[in-house]
């Protein structure tokens, strides 16, 4: 394939190419420090600064609710939660981790609290072991106004497929991480998210009969 078709040129000094991987790693580093003044201003009472971080970290805290409970108005009100421990706990952040790594951990647990709560209220014995070891269990109608085919497939698995495929597949955490976010093993969290990879393939795949 052309390296032009690719937006590459043949050509183009490798310098230059390496500068604006600089530039990059230079804009990031920029980004990171204004984060770090805004949740120091935050820590210290400022609610303007919190505003900030609020816009800057909402859509992706709601794509993350959306995707883990395949229900918009249910994704809202996770949402809403996690923003509003966020501001409760904030002297427990430890700056160890990105603020935005901390707020999906919040956002994360919002949403299991979430889906405990309704499974108590239902009358249902469910632990976050048997969750994620769901394997034909459907998680309830998705929303289907999901955005794209892809999207309504991810909708459409099983819950504890759907979480681990979210956070490790989509937002790239490890299987470690996802097993401590989730409550489950590491083994329990690389089956799930093969079987998500192999139940998400076959529901795109046209034709296919899903199962």
């Amino acid at each position: 394939m052309p390296a032009a078709f690719l937006g590459l040129d043949r050509h183009e000094p490798r310098w230059t190419l390496a500068l604006d991987s600089a530039e990059s790693e230079l804009e990031r580093a920029r980004h990171a420090a204004d984060e770090r003044r805004l949740v120091e201003a935050a820590r210290s009472g400022s609610r303007a600064a919190f505003e900030k971080l609020y816009r800057l970290h909402c859509g992706r805290v709601h794509g993350l609710c959306l995707r883990m409970t395949a229900q918009r108005e249910t994704a809202e009100d996770c949402t809403q939660e996690a923003f509003v421990q966020a501001w409760r706990n904030l002297a427990r952040f430890e700056t160890r981790s990105s603020f935005g790594t901390w707020l999906h951990r919040i956002a994360v647990n919002t949403v299991l609290a979430h889906k405990r709560r309704r499974t108590e209220s239902l009358g249902m014995e469910d632990s976050a072991e048997e969750e994620a070891a769901e394997t034909l269990e459907d998680g309830g109608a998705p929303d289907l106004a999901l955005q794209g085919d892809l999207e309504a497939a991810i909708a459409s698995l099983p819950p504890g497929a759907r979480h681990v495929l979210v956070l490790a597949g989509i937002y790239g955490y490890s299987h470690e991480e996802v097993s401590a976010m989730l409550g489950i093993a590491v083994g329990t969290c690389k089956a799930q998210l093969h079987r998500a990879r192999h139940l998400l393939g076959a529901r795109l795949q046209p034709g296919e009969e899903n199962t």
